[in-house]
């Protein structure tokens, strides 16, 4: 699969302006808007909450419907995803995945998030390393992945 034809170009330094810091004891903690408290700023956290403005400022998204590093169980086992966006029925509508910007967008980071969208059910995906984009919704009759060329209207 050739995911750089369908790498949508999302400007989130335009954001960094709204994201909100901290030192203390030598370390940086970001605010989240989702969880309401500081979280220590990792690189995937920076891409993290930069798409979560993205998703309220550009995407017009609420922030009550945003839920955000929400465990669940896969085959077993206890995993995490990054970005959850609910639809009114508070039903999972889009499935994010951070990465840091020097992770890269590669097929095992698309399986991660095809697997835990086979267990959440979001039509729409999305992945992130603030450099790379990508958006696509599952079709049901034929149960692959299509990829937007832009922001779909959710």
């Amino acid at each position: 699969m050739n995911l750089l034809k369908h790498n949508l170009p999302l400007d989130w330094l335009k954001y960094r302006h709204l994201l909100q810091t901290k030192k203390e004891n030598n370390q940086t903690f970001i605010y989240d808007l989702i969880r309401k408290k500081y979280i220590l700023l990792q690189p995937e956290e920076m891409v993290r909450q930069l798409c979560i403005i993205w998703l309220t400022e550009e995407a017009g998204i609420s922030r009550n419907s945003i839920q955000v590093e929400k465990s669940f169980m896969i085959h077993g086992l206890l995993r995490r995803f990054d970005i959850v966006v609910y639809n009114s029925d508070i039903q999972p509508l889009i499935l994010i995945e951070c990465k840091s910007p020097q992770t890269a967008i590669t097929q095992a980071v698309f399986d991660q998030i095809a697997a835990y969208q086979y267990i959440l059910q979001a039509p729409y995906i999305m992945l992130t390393n603030g450099n790379e984009n990508y958006i696509a919704r599952m079709d049901g009759e034929t149960k692959k992945y299509i990829f937007f060329d832009k922001i779909p209207v959710w």
